[in-house]
């Protein structure tokens, strides 16, 4: 079963893509998603957070992102011990989710592969790149943040020129080229490559 890679920076339309393929029956792990599961209910993952940054990384009500947001943007030390908490038992969540997937291929969405070398333990790496004056006018609209913060958090990331070269499909979320036609033709390449 071949693992796909779907990446791109904050803003670029990621979920956009792995929506479309889920509506094509195609199974799609969302790494965030299950990260923010995983912080709420791994009891190891979250005795592992509390000793890294504190008891106010949670509260009565469960994950307290914000403050946890506050402390690592500011500490890339704390950011990458974050990282090495919940980043393994989202693998290990993946690895579940390719076992119960009886298809000959799945995508996993995630943010960050390329920046967390997570990339080389995938087929293939497709890469979703977006103007950034579009992915802040998304962003703007969806989070309801400061220019300044959406800035910051995209400077965590690597640029799509930085990407780009690692990655084996590349899809253009420019609202120009039709997106549709590109995941059909992404589609056919990993058919092909399956024969």
């Amino acid at each position: 079963m071949l693992r796909i890679g779907l990446t791109g920076g904050i803003g670029s339309g990621k979920s956009l893509v792995a929506k479309i393929l889920e509506t094509k029956h195609i199974p799609v792990f969302y790494s965030d998603d299950e990260a923010k599961s995983i912080v709420n209910t791994n009891v190891k993952v979250k005795s592992e957070i509390i000793a890294l940054l504190g008891p106010e990384a949670y509260t009565e009500t469960g994950y307290n992102r914000n403050y946890v947001a506050q402390r690592v943007f500011q500490s890339p030390e704390e950011l990458a011990k974050l990282n090495q908490i919940i980043h393994p038992a989202v693998r290990q969540a993946f690895d579940q989710f390719v076992v119960s997937s009886k298809v000959p291929y799945v995508f996993n969405e995630a943010a960050i592969l390329f920046e967390t070398g997570a990339y080389k333990t995938f087929d293939f790496m497709v890469l979703v790149c977006s103007p950034e004056k579009l992915r802040l006018e998304r962003l703007l609209n969806r989070d309801k943040t400061s220019t300044e913060e959406i800035k910051l958090r995209m400077e965590k990331q690597w640029s799509d020129d930085e990407k780009r070269p690692l990655a084996d499909f590349v899809i253009e979320n420019n609202e120009k080229d039709s997106l549709l036609e590109q995941i059909d033709d992404l589609l056919k390449k990993i058919q092909i490559s399956l024969q």
